[in-house]
């Protein structure tokens, strides 16, 4: 059994009636309920009695150290079986680092710490990493975003690393860590014996100074499942680097989130090479990169190589209009695997789009989520796109959000929808004008289709 909770203000008759059910719960998640101390010592109870609580979410919580503290006298019974424990954005400091320190050391049970968005500093992580290197300590996943550290966490990290061949999964991103520090980092997981999966260094401040290292821990650990190190100025001779360990034989990545990394066209000869021959790889993120019409039609060459696996595709905000859309829809019709096309935020217009959906019409294509929000469409395109919507049944997800469609347009999208052969579960359209009428369209189609969310 789940308590799932958010958003909601939490009174004191309230958490008396959700008490007794928390006794017997396996997860209980508890973001944005506005928590109190008192509620944390109830909680400590809970983990101390309810040996089958496995995972307890309590994000976006004003918690403070002092309710933590009380948490945490739970946490270090014997009794307790907690694996999982979210903690971010609960305005925690370096203060209640040596509490959860012991946690780690005295917890095997515990397997995803989750402290992002607090002011934990390089010393309270520090004081964290000597709990990770306890031999007791069995920590799988560990996520430190927003948690004001510097270049000099990084020793600390790497003796954890060192010590602790069961952490699979590593996010450090939004510190100010810088080249230097990313570059011991990575030498210190070459070195290590951990076997590494998930490694997010977003908005760390790297250039491509450190690319060159990045990519060494790409070419070593064949663990590495999923690399993101968007929001930093990588450029196109960064990536080029990345690129020489992402062809590595030994590299088996999955996810690459690139996004606004400063890449250009230049990059996607790189890119296309990467997409037609790493068959594992399986999702990218391009976002917010000035790759133009000319880099994205090497892309969907690349889509079209029998060898590519490739599933998701984020290409929001590239500078793409009308031309790249004939490549968009050939690529479309040759590949099979392409599920998720994210094309929003670009100057795709009417005609462009019906481009894509000539594509996306054609047998091969099985797509299920298309993003073309902001994209200059008018209600001119809609016509095609209902009948994209009630042909293609591997379509569940369209966002059409941010263009002017107008009522003309909502109503061939409603009429879409209300044909039994369309599969959109869910269809988005935030900030586009329509008229009462139309809303109540929309209402009573809702209602005579409750598997269909429309979202605005």
């Amino acid at each position: 059994m789940e308590l799932d909770i958010q958003c909601e203000e939490m009174s004191p008759s309230r958490w008396a009636e959700l008490l007794p059910t928390m006794k017997s719960c396996k997860t209980i998640r508890l973001d944005d309920c506005n928590l109190s101390s008192s509620n944390c010592e109830d909680l400590s109870s809970i983990i101390k009695t309810n040996p089958s609580l496995t995972e307890l979410k309590l994000n976006n919580n004003e918690l403070g150290d002092a309710s933590v503290e009380h948490l945490c006298k739970g946490l270090l019974m014997p009794s307790c079986s907690l694996q999982k424990l979210w903690l971010q954005n609960c305005n925690l400091t370096s203060a209640c680092c040596e509490t959860l320190r012991s946690v780690l050391s005295a917890q095997p049970s515990l397997t995803e710490l989750h402290v992002g968005d607090n002011k934990l500093g390089t010393a309270g992580v520090k004081v964290l990493c000597q709990g990770i290197m306890n031999p007791n300590c069995k920590l799988q996943k560990l996520q430190l975003e927003y948690c004001e550290l510097t270049a000099d966490i990084v020793e600390a990290l790497n003796a954890a690393l060192q010590s602790k061949p069961t952490l699979k999964e590593l996010s450090l991103s939004n510190n100010t860590l810088g080249d230097t520090a990313v570059k011991q980092l990575c030498q210190g997981l070459v070195e290590a014996s951990c076997n590494l999966e998930l490694l997010h260094l977003e908005n760390c401040g790297i250039t491509s100074n450190s690319c060159r290292e990045i990519s060494a821990v790409l070419s070593n650990k064949s663990s590495l499942l999923d690399l993101s190190v968007g929001d930093n100025k990588i450029g196109d001779f960064g990536l080029a680097l990345l690129c020489q360990g992402l062809m590595h034989p030994n590299c088996k990545i999955q996810k690459l989130w690139l996004w606004d990394c400063d890449l250009t066209s230049a990059s996607c000869k790189d890119l296309s090479r990467l997409i037609s021959t790493k068959e594992t790889l399986a999702e990218i993120s391009l976002i917010d990169n000035n790759l133009r019409d000319s880099g994205m039609e090497m892309l969907c060459q690349a889509l079209k190589d029998p060898k590519s696996k490739l599933q998701e595709l984020w290409v929001r905000e590239c500078g793409l209009t009308t031309a790249c859309c004939k490549a968009v829809s050939s690529a479309l019709s040759a590949n099979k695997h392409l599920k998720v096309l994210h094309m929003g935020e670009n100057k795709l217009g009417d005609a462009g789009v019906e481009l894509v959906c000539e594509g996306l019409l054609h047998p091969n294509c099985n797509i299920q989520s298309l993003w073309l929000g902001n994209c200059d469409l008018t209600a001119a395109s809609c016509a095609t796109l209902a009948t994209a919507m009630t042909t293609k049944q591997s379509l569940t997800e369209l966002d059409l959000s941010y263009n002017c469609l107008e009522d003309e347009g909502i109503r061939k999208l409603c009429e879409a929808l209300r044909n039994p052969s369309c599969n959109v579960q869910q269809l988005i359209l935030y900030d586009i004008y329509w008229s009462s009428e139309v809303d109540d369209e929309l209402r009573a189609l809702e209602e005579s289709k409750p598997e269909v969310k429309i979202i605005s």
